[in-house]
């Protein structure tokens, strides 16, 4: 029976030929990571554990994303445990204010993470990576440290499920729409402790940005990792940013997978989550035009790049936001927002009432610059809306991709690109 690129993976770097499904393994990894909030923690249980030395200080990133800048004491006591542990340790990739960036946006950006790699991270979306064909899962801050100390870590070997996509998205329909439709269809339980492995034509077709998106999202179906077998348009991303050399998998033909899930996705809509759960969801048409919103949101790690921007400019250019609504907007990365201000979008951005905050996860997790107050809305191009997720536990979050929420802050309701005037 053939492997999975996932059991691929993990066979390689548990220095087996092969793995299966449910069977217990220590693997060596590539690369940790870990932030502001959960490093603390990590950097704790690690001094306790009584040794001096990290096990490699060029394979770990520290990355103060999350109260970036510290929104008040206690954020810029959790950012003074990781710079001085830094330093400590003479750990490479720790980045300060100001080279700062969402770490899921970041990592990638600088050739830190790459084909084939084993990743862990202190934070749920680090299956972001595997659009890079990498194997990457979040972990606990308690996990974390050990790996620092030892570079390994123990797993389950995952079940695969495999998702085919057929067709041919449509205009203003992107990867956004692919993941929440898929959790739409499954749940937020429906691969659970999985391998979610996407595949199909309109994956091959989709930019790597696009991919990034639908990993990062795994996790919102319950899956250990998502994951995309490399092709042209990802080596293509990696050759000129690769820190070290990297090995390509794909599975195997006659690979085993729990289930197989196949859908056209030609006639696909944009797709919107309704509170509370990502897999509450809607295709715009099904929507009315009765939701009004008080927020709305472009960024995060799921929709922070700068293709993302580029959707939400050409919604926005020549508009003005709704009275009613504030619209922020985060680049993901330093080089995201350099980018989005020499292509003119910032001012497009400005000049429509939007406000830029920098690279941060702030307003994502309801830390900073966007929190929600009671009963209020938001159409936010984020991860997750659980309750309470982005403010006030009486706050309502509705997901969405980068034009629909561009549309959205222009007409002061939840609303379809098409039905604002986009002036070329």
């Amino acid at each position: 029976m053939g492997q999975t690129i996932t059991e691929k993976i993990l066979a390689n770097h548990a220095g087996k030929k092969e793995v299966f499904p449910g069977e217990l393994i220590f693997v060596n990894l590539d690369f940790i990571l870990t932030n502001d909030i959960t490093g603390p923690l990590a950097i704790k249980e690690f001094e306790n554990i009584g040794i001096d030395k990290v096990f490699d200080p060029e394979k770990i990133a520290l990355i103060p994303d999350h109260s970036t800048p510290n929104k008040d004491i206690k954020s810029a006591q959790q950012s003074k445990i990781i710079r001085e542990f830094a330093r400590k340790y003479n750990i490479k990739y720790y980045y300060e204010l100001g080279r700062v960036g969402i770490e899921h946006a970041l990592l990638p950006e600088e050739g830190l993470i790459l084909p084939g790699d084993c990743i862990i991270g202190a934070d749920s979306h680090t299956c972001t990576y595997g659009a890079l064909g990498a194997f990457s899962t979040g972990v606990g801050s308690t996990d974390l440290a050990y790996a620092m100390a030892l570079n390994e870590i123990w797993l389950k070997v995952p079940e695969s499920i495999k998702f085919v996509y057929y067709g041919k998205l449509s205009k203003w329909v992107t990867g956004k729409d692919v993941i929440l439709y898929t959790i739409g269809k499954i749940g937020v339980d429906g691969a659970r402790y999985k391998a979610m492995e996407f595949t199909g034509e309109i994956i091959r077709n989709l930019p790597m940005s696009d991919r990034l998106t639908i990993c990062n999202m795994a996790v919102e179906a319950g899956g250990k990792n998502g994951i995309i077998e490399p092709d042209e348009i990802t080596l293509e991303y990696v050759k000129d940013r690769a820190k070290r050399d990297f090995k390509v998998y794909k599975s195997d033909l006659d690979a085993s997978y729990s289930k197989v899930y196949e859908w056209d996705l030609t006639k696909l809509e944009p797709v919107v989550a309704f509170p509370h759960l990502p897999s509450n969801t809607k295709v715009i048409s099904e929507i009315g035009k009765d939701i009004y919103i008080d927020q709305a949101y472009i960024g995060s790690c799921t929709n922070g790049r700068i293709e993302d921007l580029r959707i939400a400019a050409k919604i926005l250019k020549g508009h003005k936001v709704n009275p009613n609504v504030r619209l922020i907007v985060t680049p993901a990365t330093p080089n995201i927002y350099m980018q989005a201000m020499k292509e003119g979008l910032l001012e497009i951005f400005l000049e429509a009432g939007a406000s830029i905050t920098p690279p941060s996860c702030g307003p994502c997790l309801g830390g900073h610059l966007g929190v929600l107050a009671e009963g209020e809305k938001a159409i936010a191009t984020t991860n997750r809306n659980f309750v309470g997720r982005m403010g006030h536990p009486k706050s309502e979050v509705y997901l969405s991709n980068p034009a629909v929420a561009a549309a959205s802050a222009v007409l002061g309701r939840i609303a379809a690109p098409w039905e604002v005037e986009v002036k070329e």
